[in-house]
């Protein structure tokens, strides 16, 4: 049986959205136009795409935001611009940073900028960290949540402390939000006081927000139409944008109105882990609705006890699992969203127990 399978059997799925059928996804896609008057953008040109372009970078404090086809490309061009703009100095990058990670080196087999690994991989940013750096950078990239250490933020003030640093050195500072919605609620702050101070923001169109894929750039006008034009060059200008736009919109404000209610969820779930002290937690607090749960077994078993519950008791606890830096451990990571938001509290507790008992 594929995890595909096993998940549709199961009634509780602990990490994300519920994941919609394409025929679900474009039946609610077409009402809503219908009920919008929504017509074709041509090449970004119309009047769906740049309303949303406009909604988002208000909301922001920006000049302009523009679609990308993708959160690579955006973050490859914003930073290559940066850096360009500065005599082709190296951006900063922090060692966890997913260009790093997860774009095989296309910042450097594309020719678009040189790259600094810059402060500890298991810790935030701290200014010290920038200021130990001996070069003059032409940009900083920073993300707001950091996925790969548990979706850990940097605290305000050292936050507040990189903005200023990066203004003062005349550095162009770049945020990678594509999860920045969900740090609003770890900094008790709203998105356009987390991003005051950047000079672009990357945003996400599909993770938190549930789109079918897409980004938007955001940053000063002039900037972002400049990044707009290495779109095109790059092959990124796709003649509809409105099947991202749309799948992304008709959703948006609910999506960002849940948020609080998310970051709820996993307050009380870090509760309940409490009585399973095997299970470790990073971050030690929430700092968004997104955690990283370490366990004292290996990853193949780790697969094993899924399967186990998924068959057994119709539970599904992570999806992807990755090896521990220990021999013999592993870990996972868990966004939570609506399948967590309507699970019982009761049904949730009962879950985290047999799981514990698995892992004994």
């Amino acid at each position: 049986m594929t995890d595909l399978e096993l998940i549709r059997r199961c009634d509780t799925v602990f990490p994300g959205h519920r994941a919609r059928t394409p025929a679900e996804m474009y039946g609610a896609m077409a009402a809503w136009c219908e009920r919008h008057g929504v017509e074709h953008d041509v090449y970004g040109s119309g009047e769906l795409v740049t309303r949303f372009e406009e909604k988002v970078a208000a909301l922001l404090g920006f000049e302009a935001a523009v679609f990308c086809i993708s959160g690579t490309m955006a973050q490859a061009t914003a930073l290559r611009l940066a850096c360009f703009d500065r005599a082709n100095a190296p951006a900063a990058l922090h060692p966890t940073s997913h260009i790093f990670v997860h774009e095989r080196s296309n910042y450097q087999l594309l020719g678009h900028f040189d790259a600094l690994q810059v402060g500890e991989r298991n810790r935030p940013w701290r200014v010290a960290d920038l200021e130990a750096v001996p070069d003059k950078l032409g940009a900083v990239g920073l993300e707001l949540p950091m996925r790969e250490i548990g979706g850990q933020l940097s605290s305000w003030e050292e936050l507040e402390a990189i903005k200023a640093h990066c203004k003062a050195c005349g550095a162009h500072l770049h945020m990678d939000g594509a999860r920045l919605w969900e740090a609003q609620a770890g900094y008790g702050r709203s998105a356009a006081d987390i991003a005051a101070g950047f000079d672009s923001v990357y945003v996400s169109l599909y993770k938190g927000i549930g789109g079918l894929g897409g980004a938007l750039l955001l940053g000063s006008r002039d900037f972002v139409e400049r990044a707009a034009e290495w779109f095109r060059r790059q092959g990124g200008d796709v003649i509809h944008r409105s099947p991202y736009v749309v799948s992304a919109a008709m959703q948006f404000d609910a999506r960002l109105a849940s948020m609080p209610d998310y970051f709820r969820r996993t307050e009380l779930l870090y509760e309940l882990l409490r009585a399973h002290p095997d299970i470790r937690i990073n971050p030690d607090k929430p700092a968004a609705n997104m955690l990283h749960l370490h366990l004292p077994v290996s990853r193949e078993r780790l697969l094993a006890i899924r399967a186990e519950l998924a068959e057994r008791h119709g539970i599904w606890l992570f999806n992807r699992v990755s090896d521990g830096v220990l021999p013999g451990t592993s870990y996972f990571e868990l966004y939570v969203g609506d399948n967590l938001l309507n699970v019982s509290q009761a049904r949730l507790r009962e879950a985290l127990a047999l799981f514990a008992d698995q892992l004994k």
